[in-house]
């Protein structure tokens, strides 16, 4: 195959470098369809809180999960007791199960506070159930909880840093089932480019019968790449690990300019061509000051003290020299240009619109 460019993104607050084509593995343009992690989520209690639990006159659930917590060991409290926690917190226990996970193997944890607890620090999680979206329940959680946030306060101020009422259990959790993949079934098994594309999945295929013979690999559309593989488990492994060996040279993306307009970062694509266009692009100011006057008369004039109205007008207008787009200019050299007259990022955003507007600028424009 020949060999060609990649994409390349430049921010314009960087200058902006072509890269020499390389090719990439396959395990790093698709997945194979069916292998993933499945969400888990569970509803717990965390406990020995020095005081920043939840108050539990505005979080009822925290004494009522409290309370059934209790009766499951067999304590029995009171009707009616008015049940006052500070060192108690609900929270909400989520977790990601990875493919192929077996009982017994440990995975991480997130809790999060559902009540008002200003703190997690110290804080341990008790025996909460996750819980799978089919309701099932696949993994115990239980541990310490490590905090990174920090929060103090009194009683005019509170500083805080990071977020403390967010903490995490590395290998907080152990399996307790499995979720079965479709990774054995069949005679043929499905890839899924994570950047679906037309040209990647044909050169994918491509590239998949060179390295194991004519055949084995069909491009079902341009996200998905269907491809054969041995029935027995050992040898499908096996291939798979080869598979994902393999180099393909991933197709060029379509031309693209994205404008963040929160932040005001802008990115263009290698591809983004422009046709012939003559930029001027300038700021004009102005600025209006009310400075009124006291007019005084002298002692014996008999006249009356007024004030006398005086507004200043200022205009002030950027010069900023016009720049010539020749046909079919390439990236670096919209770059150069647009540096040359210090556009800033709102600047630039202006400029891209006003190219689209006029049918000169060879690309998607995108605001996000």
């Amino acid at each position: 195959m020949n060999r060609y460019r990649l994409l390349v993104a430049a921010l314009l607050v960087l200058p902006t470098l072509l890269g020499v084509a390389h090719a990439e593995r396959v395990k790093d343009l698709a997945s194979v369809a069916g292998v993933r992690s499945n969400q888990l989520l569970g509803y717990g209690l965390v406990v020995g809180l020095d005081g920043s639990g939840d108050q539990t006159s505005q979080t009822p659930f925290t004494v009522q999960s409290f309370v059934n917590m209790l009766a499951g060991l067999g304590v029995t409290l009171p009707p009616g007791l008015n049940i006052q926690l500070k060192n108690v917190a609900a929270v909400a226990v989520s977790a990601d199960l990875p493919p192929f996970a077996k009982p017994g193997q440990t995975i991480d944890v997130t809790v999060s506070s559902l009540g008002n607890a200003r703190s997690l620090r110290g804080g341990t999680l008790l025996m909460t159930p996750l819980k799978g979206a089919d309701g099932q329940i696949y993994g115990i959680a239980q541990g310490n909880v490590v905090v990174g946030g920090l929060g103090v306060e009194g009683q005019a101020s509170r500083v805080s840093i990071n977020v403390p009422s967010v903490g995490r259990i590395p290998g907080g959790a152990s399996v307790e089932r499995s979720v079965p993949t479709p990774f054995g079934d069949g005679d043929a098994l499905v890839l899924n480019l994570r950047s679906p594309d037309f040209t990647t999945a044909q050169r994918l295929a491509e590239a998949i019968d060179g390295g194991f013979g004519p055949g084995v690999a069909r491009a079902l559309d341009g996200a998905s790449i269907r491809v054969l593989a041995p029935r027995d488990s050992s040898q499908r492994v096996g291939f798979v690990a080869a598979l994902e060996e393999l180099e393909v040279q991933p197709g060029t993306a379509p031309a693209r300019v994205i404008v963040n307009s929160r932040t005001g970062t802008v990115v263009i694509g290698q591809n983004v061509r422009v046709l012939p266009a003559a930029v001027a692009h300038g700021s004009l100011t102005v600025a209006i000051a009310e400075r009124p006057l006291v007019s005084q008369p002298n002692a014996l004039a008999g006249g009356d003290t007024v004030t006398v109205p005086r507004t200043e007008v200022q205009i002030n207008e950027d010069k900023a020299p016009a720049f010539v787009f020749a046909p079919g200019v390439s990236l670096q050299e919209i770059v150069n240009a647009i540096n040359k007259v210090g556009a800033s990022p709102s600047d630039l955003v202006a400029i891209l619109e006003a190219l689209r507007a006029v049918g000169a600028l060879r690309a998607e424009l995108i605001v996000i």
